[in-house]
Order: C-alpha cells, then structure tokens, then sequence
C-alpha cells in the first residue's frame, strides 16, 4: 500500500520530468504538474486515491500559505507608489470584470447562486509567471510591457480579496437556503476580511521584531516557516481566511523586516517541491467522469473568463488615458490562470466539502486552467507583437 512519503515522492519525480517535457513546448510547467497529477489520479493510472490525497492535505495547506506569503511579499509600498493609481485601476477592473462575467454566465446556466460567485471569484485570478516568461522571452520592452508586469503583480492579492467576500456570501447562502438573512450576508464578509487582515498583521509585527534579533539564514528561514503554519492554523480555528492572513503577513515582513530579502530568498529556495507536489496532488483530484457533465459550463466559464478580462482591462486602460497599445492589446496577456486559480480550487473543495460544488469548481478549473496555460501565452505573445515590443532590450522577472 502506497504510504504518504512514497506518494509525495512519486508526486514530486513525475512532475518534476513531466513539467520539463511541458516546458519544452513553452507552455509553463506547472501545467505538466497538473497532467502528472491527472495521470496519476483514479481517471487514469489509480495510483492517488481519495484517501491518499486527503492524508497528504497538509501538503497542499502549507503551499498555499507560502503561495499567500509570497504574494504578500510582491506589495512592497515602495513598488506600489511607483506604479501608480492607474494600474491599479486596470488591475481592479480586469479582476471584477472577469468576476461579474463568470458569475454572471453561471447564473444564466441555472447554477446555483454560491456555485456561481465561487467560479466568478476564482475566474478574476491571473497566473504572472506565464505572462513574465513570454515577457522575458521576446525580450519586450515598452508600455504594455510594463503595464502587464505591474498589472499581474497585484492581480493575486485582488482575487484573494474577491474570494473572501464571496466565499463568505457562499457559506451563508449554503447554511440558510430557507430564511437568508442579507445583513448577515452582508457583514459576514467584512468581518472575514477585516479579521484575516488583523491577524496576519499581528503575527507579521511580532515576526519582524524577531527577524530583527537573527541572521543566520537557517534562523530565519525557521522563523518564517513556523510563523505561516502558525497563521494557518490559527486562521482555520477562527474560520478566518488562511490565504489572507498570510498574505497580511507577507506585507508586514516585506515593508517592516531589515531581513526581508534574506527571508523570502529562503523560502523561494525550498518551494519548488512543495509546489511541484501541491500541483500534482492538485491534478489528481481532477475527475474525467465529470467532464461530460460540466462540458457546457467549462465552455461558458472559459469565454466569459476571456470576455471579462478583456473587456475589464481595456475599460480600466481607457479610464486611466493609457497608452493606445495598452488600451487596445492588455486584455489578451491577462489569460493565464494556473497557479492561484488552482489553490483557491483546493480551497474550496475543502471548505465546501460535503457538498457537490467542491468537485463541480475544482473539476472545472483543472480542465479550464490547462487549456489557458496553452492559449494564455499564445495571446500574450501577440498581443506584445502586435504592440511592436518584441524583440528589444529584456525584462528580467524578479
């Protein structure tokens, strides 16, 4: 019998070389994750059953706490004022757009309300890695460009937010289907949100006055790993948000910690197999039965993702006065979607487990996300053609 460490080992070998042989099709590896998972999970191979993935949850938790982190660690004040209001503006746009669309698609398909606002919430995420690396391939260089990196990075943190109000609507409308009380649906979310912020704010505080007293990689790395699982873990006891009480926490060490560098250095450092086995674990929950059935709702979530995205950036780009490359070409480099997508997923199916929504969303979003993983970086190397920003002086991702 296949026990946990055989499992995450077996998890982490067979992404590891399939992501490789993904990679060589310049579609990035986190997508061959996935398909490894897929493979390996009970609509194929049968080596992951449901009991093995969920004794190895606590590999997925821990990921998402470092994926919140790191997200957390992008939103360096410094960065933002830089940016400037007007990507922000897109970057809101894009997101709610994409959240209105899907949730709306979901709506006219007869899904119920909390179906809907979950897939809505998930569709408004982008995956950054995908865009950078086409970015960084044509050696781009110009407004769009320019625009998308800032765009993708702040993207993460706006989804989280979208999510966590409308999980919160999800929770009350699934608890009191009778006699729904709107106050409670409406300062439920206020109080998850504010709640998560608080705790991750004070765990971050108390962390950056340690990581004031050490040095030595090893110590901090010991600090800021103990300080997500506590954030986890105290989060689930609280019913508050995980992802966004790691995230506060990341904010806090990225603008307040002298060793801000040193610690999200060392937690990048070991990420890659938590990563490779958390996506894998993430594909192998994917079931091939459901397909048939939630074929239509895949079609309609994937064009009215694209619609949203589309129509959401390009409307934030002309409120803003941008530039007309931006205005006209931003849209199409926001399509990929693998990466946060995918752990708001798993989120889901745990949060919602009992119910038939954990694998309806999760089915859906691990078939959809990999179709945007090859069409994703397909239109965002247009897009930057198009625009006339190929082929110049390379951005480097950070």
């Amino acid at each position: 019998m296949l026990n946990a460490m055989m499992g995450i080992g077996i998890a982490i070998i067979c992404g590891y070389f399939i992501g490789k042989l993904i990679n060589k099709l310049k579609i990035p590896s986190v997508a061959g994750y996935v398909i490894a998972g897929l493979l390996l999970g009970q609509s194929f191979l049968g080596v992951f059953n449901e009991a093995f993935i969920e004794a190895t949850s606590s590999i997925s938790d821990l990921a998402l706490g470092l994926i919140a982190f790191s997200i957390g660690g992008e939103l360096l004040a410094s960065e933002l004022k830089k940016i400037g209001i007007k990507v922000f503006i897109i970057a809101f746009f894009e997101a709610f757009f994409a959240f209105v669309c899907v949730t709306g698609a979901m709506l006219l398909l007869k899904q119920p309300m909390e179906t809907a606002l979950l897939l809505g919430a998930v569709a408004s995420a982008t995956a950054p890695a995908a865009t950078v690396m086409v970015i960084n391939e044509l050696g781009a260089k110009g407004p769009l460009s320019k625009t998308l990196i800032a765009v993708v990075a702040i993207d993460d943190a706006i989804c989280l937010m979208i999510y966590a109000v409308a999980s919160s609507i999800a929770k009350v409308l699934i608890t009191n289907t009778q006699n729904v009380e709107w106050s409670h649906v409406m300062i439920s979310p206020l109080i998850e949100i504010g709640g998560s912020i608080i705790l991750g704010m004070v765990i971050g505080a108390i962390v950056v006055v340690i990581l004031s007293k050490v040095s030595f990689t090893r110590e901090i790395l010991t600090v800021v790993i103990a300080a997500i699982l506590l954030t986890l873990g105290i989060a689930t006891k609280l019913g508050l948000s995980a992802l966004l009480c790691n995230m506060s926490l990341g904010i806090m060490v990225a603008n307040l910690s002298s060793n801000k560098a040193k610690a999200f250095a060392t937690i990048e450092a070991i990420t890659p197999p938590i990563y490779t086995a958390f996506f894998v674990l993430a594909g192998a929950r994917l079931q091939i039965s459901l397909l048939g059935q939630i074929g239509v709702i895949g079609v309609v979530y994937t064009i009215a993702r694209i619609v949203g995205k589309v129509s959401g950036a390009s409307c934030g780009a002309i409120i803003t006065g941008a530039e007309p490359s931006v205005k006209k070409y931003i849209g199409l480099g926001l399509l990929s979607q693998i990466g946060v997508a995918v752990g708001l997923a798993i989120v889901i199916s745990h949060e919602f487990a009992g119910t038939e929504i954990g694998n309806l969303v999760i089915t859906i979003l691990l078939a959809t996300t990999i179709i945007t993983e090859i069409i994703g970086p397909l239109c965002t190397r247009y897009a930057i053609i198009k625009a006339g920003e190929d082929g110049k002086v390379g951005l480097q991702e950070e």
